[in-house]
């Protein structure tokens, strides 16, 4: 692996406006976080975006519904969503809208270019209209059953039982779930990208290894079936940018929201002036681009966004790193199904570091689905982060504490078992850098134990109680420390709040290039407890 600087650009998809941040969004927000606190702490350069998807029918008719305006509504949205993601410490360098007015001069832009390089055509079309609602349906306001596998209450675009994409006009029994009536046929005029044109380009992307394995099969998948022009324009009623010389057509969210990355990230160069935008978004750049998207989105990112970029003679995607769902019982977490923990409720009850520490302990770099459970969260935490690695700072930070006035010693006690930590940082890397988190933890847990049976087997409490106190014991105890101190800086981007806890009692920061160097004859500050046992009891509360 090489450790020269790189420049990155991360994103996360960007969160739907008119709803709450649950636990499910979070999952991605973690595993991007982490993936992003680790490069830093090697030393790269990372600007790490997101923004809420400000736009849609969906957010107009929570407006309506709610007697404010649509703006209202996304400000109020996006001022909650930017303190849900503090509250778990993702670590944003922007975190912006699209709704914007760099989204609007984007999209304007990259329409001209489009429609110039012939690329946009008008086209009549027949959708679903709710005579009741009076209004053409979008995909996520239609329900039926899938055409492919017959799942029912499957949404007009995909469908999440066998991932298959369709038109909302194949969908079986259709819903409006406006109305709850049945929809209606009727024609329109729409404006599509020619998607088609950019297969071979697509194909060569594809098969360079941006992609994970199962991701580039199912990208391939869409190739033999076909790829069909794909519409970006969408009728009124609808919030969101008005298509400029067309009466009454807004630009589809799907073309708004993969450019409000390049909009975010301008935003971002005019906050930070030292950043240059062209770096990160001309063709052939040497920066490096990572986009972390649900296994719902793939479509959109590995086929859409990827021509839309081509056409437009920007750079492409590095990689794009797909996960899975957030299950409960076996059920994908959703918020319109209330089926789900929201963010600032797990927040009333837990600490931050849990919920990152429980997903980074299931985390791979595949697109398997995570089953949550709270129970196993309490024994998981408590196992390793509290029984393992504070129990290995707790019983020797004390005793130097009360024996030595703060004061490690002036070597190492172990210096084999020092070497071991350290060498075992070589795998620990690679597992973070690959994505691997739940390998990586239980590596690190590993370790701890390791830890945990070195102090058990010297006993530094009975040398004090045969000896008294000598040097054998400052030694012991700070040869402890050390080791606790290697296991906090490999899970420093896991559980930031434990690792800024663990800085103030070291009275030194959690530097990877610093890992080799222990903290000889180094003072300590007094311990205070670090990390709270879980209460199932209180857990429970979630549930209610």
């Amino acid at each position: 692996m090489s450790f020269s600087k790189k420049k990155m650009l991360v994103t996360c998809a960007f969160p739907y406006a008119n709803g709450s941040i649950h636990i499910g969004h979070l999952l991605e927000q973690i595993q991007a976080d982490i993936w992003v606190r680790y490069q830093r702490l090697r030393g790269h350069i990372v600007w790490f975006i997101c923004a809420d998807d400000a736009h849609g029918t969906a957010i107009m008719i929570k407006a309506k519904n709610s007697g404010l305006s649509s703006e209202n509504i996304i400000n109020a949205t996006l001022l909650e969503h930017i303190n849900d993601f503090k509250s778990f410490n993702i670590s944003h360098d922007n975190y912006h809208t699209t709704h914007s007015s760099e989204n609007l001069y984007f999209l304007k832009k990259f329409f001209k270019i489009l429609n110039k390089k012939k690329l946009i055509n008008e086209k009549n079309i027949i959708q679903l209209y709710d005579p009741v609602e009076k209004m053409f349906l979008p995909d996520r306001l239609i329900q039926g059953q899938c055409p492919i596998c017959n799942k029912h209450d499957q949404y007009g675009d995909n469908c999440e039982q066998c991932g298959s994409i369709y038109d909302s006009l194949e969908l079986i029994n259709p819903i409006s779930m406006l109305s709850k009536t049945k929809p209606v046929l009727r024609n329109s005029n729409h404006l599509f990208f020619n998607l088609p044109y950019f297969q071979d380009q697509l194909k060569n992307w594809i098969d360079s290894g941006v992609l994970q394995k199962p991701v580039m099969n199912k990208s391939k998948e869409w190739f033999k079936k076909g790829l069909k022009k794909w519409n970006i324009s969408r009728d009124a009623p609808y919030f969101g940018f008005k298509i400029p010389s067309y009466e009454d057509k807004f630009f589809y969210v799907w073309l708004d929201a993969p450019i409000g990355y390049i909009s975010t990230f301008k935003n971002l160069c005019v906050k930070n002036k030292n950043i240059c935008f062209d770096d990160f978004w001309k063709k052939d750049t040497e920066t490096l681009l990572y986009h972390f998207i649900g296994k719902d989105i793939i479509y959109f990112h590995c086929l859409f966004w990827p021509a839309i970029l081509d056409a437009l003679e920007f750079r492409k995607p590095t990689k794009i790193f797909v996960h899975g769902y957030v299950t409960m019982k076996g059920l994908k977490l959703s918020k319109s199904k209330n089926s789900t923990i929201l963010a600032k409720d797990w927040i009333r009850y837990l600490d931050s570091d849990t919920l990152r520490y429980y997903y980074a302990s299931k985390l791979s770099n595949k697109i398997d689905d995570i089953e949550i459970n709270l129970e196993e969260v309490v024994i998981k935490v408590n196992s390793d982060i509290v029984n393992k690695v504070i129990n290995l700072a707790s019983r020797t930070a004390k005793i130097i504490n009360k024996y030595f006035s703060n004061k490690l010693s002036d070597v190492l006690d172990d210096d084999n078992l020092h070497s071991f930590f350290l060498n075992c940082s070589i795998e620990i890397e690679l597992f973070l850098e690959n994505r691997e988190y739940s390998e990586a933890i239980r590596k690190i847990m590993n370790l701890a134990d390791i830890g945990n049976k070195y102090i058990n087997s010297r006993a530094p409490w009975m040398i004090l109680k045969r000896k008294g106190i000598v040097k054998e014991v400052q030694d012991v105890c700070s040869m402890g420390i050390h080791l606790f101190r290697i296991l906090m800086i490999w899970l420093k981007p896991i559980v930031p709040v434990l690792a800024i806890k663990t800085e103030l009692l070291l009275r030194s920061k959690l530097s990877w290039h610093m890992m080799h160097s222990p903290l000889l004859s180094h003072e300590i500050n007094t311990f205070k407890k670090l990390f709270k046992r879980l209460d199932i009891n209180l857990i429970k509360n979630l549930l209610i």
